[in-house]
C-alpha cells in the first residue's frame, strides 16, 4: 500500500513539475484550465492511492507474500549444511537428499573423488553407493560433454568397459545352473569354426572354464608372443626375488647374531645367480593397451561368430591352464559359447537378463541408436590437451568390453550377485526369502580365487570366474586387517570404471533380524581412460561401511 501511494503521489508531483516548468510551451498546453496548486496535487495523489489500495485489498487478503527480491551481490544461502553450493568452473549435478545416517562418509568420499578427478584431470566422474540393498548416495562430478557444459549426474550413461565380463559371466552361469552348458568340455563342441590348437607340438583343449578365468592361452591385443612371454618371465623372477627376501628375512630373525654376521658377510651362489638373472631379464618394451591398433577398430561385426576370424587362427601364447593372460578376445569366444549353448543371440539373451535384473538403461554400445544422458569420451594428446576420443566400434567385443551403463544399473548388478551369495546363510532364520538370481553354490564358485590366477587391479587378491576377490586375512594382531570383497575394473577408450562388493561380516548366530543382501557396493565411472579406480572405491566402501553401525 505504501508503494501505491508513493507512485500516485510522485507521478501527480511530476504532472505539476511540469505544468510549471515548460515556459511558453507549457502555458499554450494548458491554456484555459486553471493552474493547479501544491494542496490540490497531494489530494489527488492520496486520493487515487486509497481507492487503489480499497480495490486491492481484497485480492491481497489471504494470499502468500512474496518475498522480497534478492540482492544481487548477496550470496544466496545454502539449502542444507549436506549440500554445498556448486562452484563455478566445476559442475556437479545436484543428488538427491542423502540420509543423514552417512553424512559423514559421503563428505569424505565426495572430497575423495574431486581429489582423484583434479589429480588424473577427469572431464567426469559419477559414483554410486549401496548400503545393505538400498541406494544411498549417487552424485555425479565435471563434466558428461564438456563442449556443450552437460554435467554429470546419476543419470550419466557411460562405458563400462570389462566390467561387461561379469555380466557375461551370469549368463554362462545360468545356462550351466540350467544344464545347457559343460564348463570342462573343449570349446569345440559348442564352436566348431574355432579350431582345434596345439601348443609346442602337443594338440591340447580350451575349455569354457579355462577362458572364464584367462588360462587359456588365448592372446590380448599384444601380438608379439615373445614380447609377453619376456614380460612374464621378468614378473616371475621378481616375485621370486620378493619371496626369497622375504624368507630369508624370516630366517634372520629366528637366528643369532653371530650367524647373522656370517649371514652378512657372503652370499649364496644360488642368491647370486638368481641376481644376475633378474637383471638380465628385463624385457622388451611392451605396448601398452591403448597403444594397440586392435583396440581401435571401427568394423562391424555382425555376431560373434564373425568377431573369431581376428584371432582365432593366432597360437596360443602359453599350454591352457598353466599361466594367466587376461584375454578381451577369450570373452569373445564366450559369447559364440553363450549363442550356442542358448539358442539366442548373445545380445538377445544378455538383454533378457539385464530385463529380469532390473537393468534398464544397460545396452551394448552402438554409435547410430540415441541413447538418453550418454557421455562422451576424452583422453589427453601428447601436448597434454583434453581432446575427444576417436571413433571406435565395440561389436567384436560385446562380452568382454561393449556395455554401456549406470552406476544406478551397476548397483542393481551388484546387490543381485551379493543376495545370491548370501542368502543361503540366511535359510534357517528365514524361509520365506525369495532366490537369488543365481544359486548360492553358483555364486560360491564365482568368488572362489582359481590357482595360477593374477588380480591386477590388486596384487592382494586372485582372479575367480569373471571377478577379481580378495579373502579376508590378517598376519599380525591389532594391525592391517585384510577385508574379504569381490570387484572388477575397466578400462576402454576414453573410459575407466569399477564395480566393488565389500560384504558384511555376518555373525551367523545373529541373523534373525536381517534380511541380505548385507554390505557396501560403489560403483564409479568415468569419462577419461587409464584412471585407476579399485582402491578408490574401497576406501569409500570402508567409508560406508564404518557409518552404517552409526545408523
Amino acid at each position: 500500500m505504501y508503494r501505491l501511494l508513493s507512485t500516485a503521489t510522485a507521478r501527480a508531483s511530476a504532472t505539476e513539475g511540469r505544468a510549471q516548468c515548460c515556459g511558453r510551451r507549457g502555458t499554450h498546453r494548458w491554456a484555459g484550465l486553471p493552474p493547479l496548486s501544491h494542496g490540490w496535487a497531494g489530494g489527488l495523489g492520496l486520493g487515487l492511492g486509497l481507492a487503489l489500495g480499497a480495490k486491492l485489498a481484497g485480492a491481497l487478503k489471504g494470499a502468500v507474500p512474496v518475498p522480497p527480491p534478492a540482492d544481487p551481490e548477496t550470496p544466496p544461502q545454502a539449502e542444507s549444511p549436506l549440500e554445498p553450493p556448486l562452484a563455478t568452473g566445476c559442475p556437479q549435478a545436484r543428488a538427491p537428499p542423502p540420509s543423514r545416517c552417512f553424512a559423514k562418509a559421503i563428505a569424505s568420499s565426495r572430497d575423495l573423488l574431486h581429489r582423484i578427478k583434479d589429480e588424473v584431470g577427469a572431464p567426469g566422474i559419477v559414483v554410486g553407493v549401496s548400503v545393505d540393498g538400498k541406494e544411498v548416495w549417487s552424485e555425479g562430478l565435471g563434466y558428461a560433454d564438456v563442449e556443450n557444459r552437460v554435467p554429470c549426474k546419476p543419470e550419466t550413461v557411460m562405458r563400462i568397459a570389462s566390467i561387461s565380463k561379469s555380466l557375461t559371466m551370469v549368463a554362462l552361469a545360468k545356462l550351466w545352473e540350467a544344464g545347457k552348458l559343460d564348463l570342462d568340455v573343449p570349446v569345440q563342441h559348442y564352436v566348431p569354426e574355432f579350431p582345434e590348437k596345439e601348443y609346442e607340438g602337443e594338440k591340447v583343449s580350451v575349455t569354457t572354464r579355462l577362458l572364464i578365468s584367462h588360462l587359456s592361452g588365448i592372446r590380448h591385443y599384444e601380438k608379439d608372443i615373445k614380447k609377453v612371454k619376456e614380460e612374464k618371465a621378468y614378473k616371475a623372477l621378481k616375485m621370486l626375488r620378493e619371496t626369497m627376501a622375504s624368507d630369508q628375512e624370516k630366517d634372520l630373525k629366528g637366528k643369532g647374531e653371530k650367524n647373522n654376521e656370517k649371514q652378512d658377510c657372503a652370499k649364496t651362489k644360488t642368491e647370486q645367480d638368481n641376481e644376475a638373472k633378474y637383471r638380465n631379464a628385463k624385457p622388451c618394451k611392451k605396448k601398452n593397451d591403448f597403444e594397440q591398433g586392435e583396440l581401435y577398430l571401427k568394423e562391424k561385426f555382425e555376431n560373434s561368430i564373425e568377431s573369431l576370424r581376428l584371432f582365432k587362427n593366432d597360437p596360443l601364447f602359453f599350454k591352457p591352464g598353466s599361466q594367466f593372460l587376461y584375454s578381451t578376445f577369450g570373452y569373445t569366444l564366450l559369447a559364440a559359447i553363450v549363442e550356442r549353448a542358448s539358442g539366442y543371440k548373445y545380445l538377445d539373451y544378455m538383454q533378457k537378463i539385464f530385463h529380469d535384473l532390473d537393468m534398464l538403461t544397460t545396452v551394448q554400445e552402438e554409435n547410430e541408436p540415441v541413447i538418453y544422458n550418454r557421455a562422451r569420451f576424452y583422453v589427453y594428446n601428447k601436448k597434454r590437451r583434453l581432446i575427444n576420443t576417436p571413433y571406435v566400434d565395440n561389436s567384436y567385443k560385446w562380452a568382454g568390453g561393449g556395455f554401456l551403463s549406470t552406476v544406478g544399473d551397476m548397483l542393481k548388478f551388484g546387490n543381485a550377485m551379493l543376495y545370491g551369495y548370501q542368502v543361503r546363510l540366511f535359510k534357517n532364520t528365514n524361509e520365506n526369502l525369495l532366490p537369488g538370481y543365481l544359486k548360492p553354490e553358483t555364486m560360491v564358485m564365482m568368488w572362489t580365487p582359481v590357482p595360477n590366477t593374477e588380480m591386477s587391479w590388486d596384487k592382494e587378491g586372485q582372479y575367480a570366474m569373471a571377478w577379481g576377490v580378495v579373502e579376508k586375512k590378517q598376519t599380525y594382531g591389532s594391525c592391517r586387517k585384510q577385508r574379504h570383497y569381490a570387484s572388477h575394473t575397466g578400462g576402454a577408450v576414453g573410459a575407466s570404471s569399477v564395480l566393488l562388493i565389500l560384504p558384511e561380516e555376518l555373525d551367523t548366530e545373529a541373523l534373525s533380524d536381517k534380511v541380505p543382501p548385507r554390505g557396501v557396493i560403489v560403483s564409479i565411472i568415468c569419462n577419461m581412460q587409464s584412471v585407476g579406480l579399485n582402491s578408490t572405491a574401497l576406501k569409500i566402501a570402508l567409508e560406508f561401511d564404518k557409518d552404517r553401525f552409526d545408523c
